[in-house]
């Protein structure tokens, strides 16, 4: 047979060939912790939230996903709502469930598979994932061959003991961040005492410029393909900056209502006033009930008036949507402390028409 006829007939086979290994979907590793028992209750787990919504991001635009712990095996987040769409989402997908159950171990993973690692939060990260050799090389292997790393809330305790082949710490000199100290002191005080350090504090000690946000707000730390967190409410903003390193276009995508949430608190706290208006005319889209407890928490740690009014104000837009007779107290209490008895005593009377039961509302009424 004629060897230029049959090269002829071969070429278009050989270059879809060639089309296939140069496209292939860049692959992801998502790091999750083996700490967790009993859903968080016996020992701390990985944040589950955080898992389905960065594995949701990832498969959107295209990566390749694999799932790995250090024990490997089957592994346990703390207690999550199931009900969440994201959550919804990866819990009706069957094959990503089984990835899940079935999680590769660190020891068996090899670094140069992989485009970028994801390490997700969860407390039960502090205890397990900054002791794990495999993971620090995997991490430092990844990201000297141009890969990049991503990290989000505890996520980045992953990171504190990964040294570069020149000896320097990962994190030395590079914008970073991650759980704050005064987010532990609020929502960490079951396990925070049993942690080896507090998060803040050792990456500053390793050297990183670390930056951060108001309590709970999304903040999102890029440097050289390294992309760090804050908290939870950062976890879309870290996995769209990772998908972005890799030269995706990224697909466009309709915010959660707690992320849209989260976004209109920022608002409200940076003084945008016209930020609620579509909010006060629905709540569609977004969480009341997020809006209070969010307001609810920034009042024990507020430490000005000018704070006060602001966390007051969180608290005024979910009680719009939500009833609640402890936060109609409450929010009656701060407004007393500002000295704006008018408001105090309108919020009081409010809630006793609703609640005419509510004996302390009552008592604190006639005070005035």
């Amino acid at each position: 047979m004629n060897l230029k006829y049959v090269f002829t007939l071969i070429l278009p086979l050989i270059m879809c060939f060639c089309s296939f290994i140069t496209h292939a979907a860049p692959k992801v590793l998502i790091v999750v912790s083996s700490y967790g028992q009993n859903a968080g209750e016996t020992k701390p787990g990985f944040e589950f939230d955080e898992f389905s919504q960065s594995y949701s991001i990832f498969k959107k635009n295209g990566l390749a996903i694999d799932i790995a712990s250090p024990k490997g095996g089957k592994v346990e987040a703390d207690k999550y709502d199931a009900t969440k769409p994201y959550n919804q989402v990866f819990l009706t997908d069957q094959q990503a469930v089984n990835k899940l159950d079935n999680s590769l171990k660190l020891s068996n993973i090899n670094s140069s598979d992989y485009s970028a690692i994801f390490v997700v939060g969860g407390k039960g990260a502090m205890f397990d994932l900054p002791k794990d050799e495999f993971l620090q090389t995997l991490i430092a292997d990844v990201y000297q061959n141009n890969g990049s790393i991503g990290a989000v809330c505890h996520g980045p305790a992953a990171l504190v003991n990964v040294k570069l082949s020149n000896g320097n710490y990962l994190v030395t000199n590079k914008k970073v961040n991650g759980f704050t100290n005064q987010e532990e002191a609020v929502f960490g005080k079951k396990w925070s005492k049993e942690f080896d350090f507090l998060l803040e504090t050792k990456l500053k000690e390793r050297g990183a410029k670390y930056q951060s946000s108001p309590m709970m707000l999304a903040h999102l730390a890029s440097d050289e393909r390294l992309f760090t967190g804050q908290n939870p409410a950062s976890t879309a903003k870290v996995a769209e900056a990772l998908v972005k390193s890799l030269g995706i276009t990224l697909v466009k995508r309709i915010p959660w209502d707690d992320e849209r949430t989260y976004g209109l608190i920022a608002q409200v706290l940076d003084g945008k006033n016209n930020a609620t208006d579509k909010y006060k005319k629905s709540s569609a889209g977004f969480q009341p009930q997020l809006l209070a407890m969010y307001g609810f928490y920034s009042l024990k740690s507020a430490k000005n008036d000018t704070e006060k009014l602001k966390s007051l104000s969180l608290m005024e837009l979910g009680a719009l949507y939500f009833d609640h007779p402890k936060l109609s107290l409450i929010m009656a209490k701060g407004f007393t402390s500002l000295g704006q008895i008018h408001k105090a005593k309108s919020t009081l009377q409010a809630l006793i028409k609703s609640h005419p039961e509510h004996q302390e509302a009552q008592e604190m009424l006639k005070t005035f």
